[in-house]
């Protein structure tokens, strides 16, 4: 059973950066896509960003394209989303997840805080 462990939420100051990780537990499963995803008190998750592994295509929701990137490490089979100029309505647990083989699955999820 392959799952997702996550890292690098965290409590940060208003126009600060975190770097948050998500490493897929077989090294020898490739994902056709991988993503994040991120949820608020009372809402329903929303997308954030993904890419598609084939090809390296990447996509953002338009709330943070320009602040967020999303990369990854072949190697390790792991997806970084990379958070900078943060606000504090970025405030949320963000979960990343993978299409494999046509199935979701999705990490623990990781709190990110954005607050003075």
């Amino acid at each position: 059973q392959v799952h997702m462990v996550e890292s690098g939420g965290g409590l940060v100051q208003p126009g600060g950066s975190l770097r948050l990780s998500c490493e897929l537990s077989e090294r020898t499963v490739r994902p056709t896509a991988m993503g994040w995803f991120r949820q608020f008190p009372g809402k329903e998750r929303e997308f954030v960003a993904a890419m598609r592994w084939t090809d390296g295509n990447t996509f953002y929701s338009r709330s943070v394209r320009g602040r967020f990137t999303i990369a990854r490490d072949n190697a390790k089979n792991t997806v970084y989303l990379e958070m900078n100029s943060l606000k504090p309505e970025d405030t949320a647990v963000y979960y990343c997840n993978a299409d494999i083989n046509a199935k979701l699955r999705w990490g623990q999820g990781t709190q990110v805080t954005v607050s003075s």
